[in-house]
C-alpha cells in the first residue's frame, strides 16, 4: 500500500472512528475544530476530514490508532510465526519419523485436508454468504485491539469495519490476511517436506479395504496430471499397484512418489493460494483508491449545516448597509502579518487600549462568544506575526479562559501573555498567581506582567 493511499485510509478511518464517538457519547466541543474546517474553503469531505483530524489529535484518537496499528502488525507477525509452525508440524505429521512407510493419502490429506476444507468455507461465502469475517481476519482483529492497549482505541476496530463494508472491501483486506497466512503455512510445510525428504529415506505405500487398485491408480493420474505438465514426476501404473502391497524399495519409485507428492502440494496448495492473494490485493487496491466518506449519513448531514452554512452554500442574499457598526473585537485587524494586542474579559473600569506603537493593531476586548469567534476566524485567515494577549491575573485561570488563550495562540506565530497590573492601591492574590504561572507553563506559553508594547514593535525580545 502506498503512503498517499494508507494517510488516506487512516483519515477516512479517523473520521468513521469520531462518527461514531460522537454517537455513543454524545457531540464533542467542537468550536475550534470547526472554524479550522471552514477555513479550508474546500467542499464538505474535506472539511469535516479536517474536522476529524483534529478532533482525533486533541482527544487522542490519532495517537490511539497509531498504537493500533501497532498491534495490528504484531498481531499479524504472532500469525506468521503461529502459520510457520503450523507448516512444520503439517510436514512432519504427513512424513513422520521415517521409521514406517507413508501412506500417500493420508499424507496428501495432511496436508491439503484442512486447506481445502477452508478454502472451500471461503469462496462459498464470497458468492453465497455476503459480507463475512474468517475466523483468521476475527482473531487478528480482536489480537489488535488488545495490542493496542489505549482506551481511546475503542471505536477504531469498529470503525475500520464499518468503512470497509461501504465498498465491500472488508473480504478483500481479510482474504488477503488469510490466503496470506496460508501460502505462509504451505510455503513452510513445502520447504520441510523437502528437507525431510532430502535427509531420510521414506517407503510409500497405499492402503485399502473397499476401493479397487484401479481407484488408485485414476485418482494418482488424475491429481498428478497438472503437475507432470510443470515437470513433476508421475507414478506409472506398475508403480502405484505395487505400492498397494508394500513399500517399494526402488529408488526410482520412491523419487516418482516423493515428486508427486511436492507437485500436488504446489498445484492444489500454494498456486490456489497465490492466485487468490493477488486476486485479493488487486481489488483491495483499485476499491482503496475509491473509498469515501458517505456524506448521507444522518451524522454528516447535520454536521454540513455547521460546516457549510446556509450563508456560504446560497451567497449573500441582503444588500449592503448604509454604515457599518463600531467595531468590537476581531474587526480591527489588517490583513496578513503585523502585530496585534487583544484583552480577555477586563473589567469596565480598567482604561484600555494602552498606547500603542506604529505597526501595532489594537483587536479590543473579548467579552462574549461571538466576538471571540469572529477573532478567531480572522485570526485564521490572516495570522499576526506577533500577538499580546492580555488577562485580568485577579480572576481565576478556567478552563475556558485556558482554552481560548491556546486557540489564540495557536492562530499566530508567536504569543505572549500579558499578566496585567492590579489597579493602584490593590494587591494580587499570590496564589492566584501561582495558578496562572503554573497553567501558562503547562500550555507552553510565554508570560510577563511587563508591557509588551516594545516586544510587539520590534518583534524581538
Amino acid at each position: 500500500m502506498s503512503e498517499a493511499r494508507s494517510n488516506h485510509l487512516q483519515c477516512l478511518w479517523l473520521c468513521e472512528a469520531v462518527r461514531l464517538r460522537e454517537e455513543h457519547a454524545g457531540p464533542l466541543e467542537d468550536s475550534e475544530a470547526n472554524r479550522l474546517a471552514r477555513q479550508t474553503g474546500t467542499d464538505l469531505a474535506t472539511r469535516i476530514q479536517a474536522r476529524a483530524l483534529f478532533l482525533a489529535g486533541r482527544d487522542g484518537q490519532t495517537r490511539a490508532l497509531r498504537h493500533w496499528l501497532q498491534g495490528g502488525r504484531l498481531a499479524l507477525l504472532a500469525l506468521a510465526v503461529l502459520a510457520l509452525l503450523s507448516g512444520a508440524a503439517l510436514a512432519f505429521a504427513a512424513l513422520g519419523d521415517g521409521s514406517r512407510p507413508v501412506n500417500v493419502f493420508w499424507a496428501l490429506g495432511s496436508l491439503l485436508g484442512l486447506h481445502l476444507l477452508t478454502l472451500l468455507g471461503w469462496l462459498f461465502g464470497l458468492l453465497f454468504a455476503g459480507e463475512h469475517q474468517a475466523a483468521l481476519g476475527r482473531l487478528w482483529l480482536w489480537l489488535s485491539e488488545k495490542l493496542a492497549r489505549d482506551a481511546a482505541a475503542a471505536q477504531l476496530g469498529p470503525a475500520l469495519v464499518l468503512l470497509l463494508r461501504r465498498r465491500r472491501l472488508n473480504r478483500w483486506l481479510l482474504g488477503a490476511l488469510v490466503h496470506g497466512l496460508w501460502l505462509l503455512a504451505l510455503g513452510c510445510a513445502a520447504v520441510m517436506l523437502l528437507l525431510l525428504l532430502s535427509t531420510r529415506r521414506y517407503g510409500f505405500v497405499w492402503e485399502t479395504t473397499l476401493l479397487s487398485g484401479d481407484a488408485f491408480v485414476t485418482l494418482t493420474h488424475l491429481l498428478g496430471g497438472l503437475p507432470a505438465l510443470l515437470g513433476f514426476p508421475l507414478p506409472d501404473v506398475e508403480t502405484i499397484r505395487a505400492s498397494g502391497a508394500a513399500a517399494l524399495t526402488d529408488e526410482a519409485a520412491r523419487h516418482a512418489w516423493a515428486g508427486w507428492l511436492l507437485g500436488v502440494l504446489l498445484v492444489f496448495g500454494l498456486l490456489p493460494r497465490a492466485l487468490l492473494l493477488l486476486l485479493c490485493l488487486w481489488r483491495w487496491r483499485h476499491g482503496s483508491m475509491r473509498l469515501s466518506l458517505d456524506l448521507d449519513l444522518p451524522a454528516y448531514r447535520l454536521l454540513a449545516e455547521r460546516l457549510q452554512p446556509p450563508a456560504e452554500r446560497l451567497g449573500v442574499i441582503d444588500p449592503a448597509p448604509a454604515a457599518l457598526p463600531e467595531p468590537h473585537a476581531g474587526q480591527r485587524l489588517e490583513a496578513g502579518g503585523g502585530a496585534l494586542l487583544v484583552a480577555v474579559e477586563l473589567d469596565a473600569g480598567r482604561p484600555w487600549p494602552p498606547a500603542l506603537g506604529k505597526g501595532v493593531a489594537d483587536a479590543g476586548v473579548l467579552d462574549g462568544r461571538e466576538q471571540r469567534q469572529r477573532l478567531l476566524d480572522q485570526l485564521g485567515r490572516f495570522p499576526p506575526a506577533r500577538l499580546a494577549i492580555a488577562v485580568d491575573p485577579r480572576r481565576s485561570p478556567d478552563r475556558g479562559t485556558l482554552a481560548l488563550l491556546g486557540e489564540l495562540s495557536r492562530n499566530a506565530a508567536a504569543t505572549r501573555i500579558w499578566l496585567l497590573p492590579p489597579p493602584p492601591g490593590e494587591a494580587l492574590d499570590s496564589q492566584r498567581l501561582g495558578d496562572w504561572h503554573e497553567a501558562l507553563q503547562r500550555l507552553g506559553l510565554t508570560f510577563s506582567d511587563a508591557s509588551p508594547a516594545a516586544w510587539l514593535e520590534r518583534g524581538h525580545d
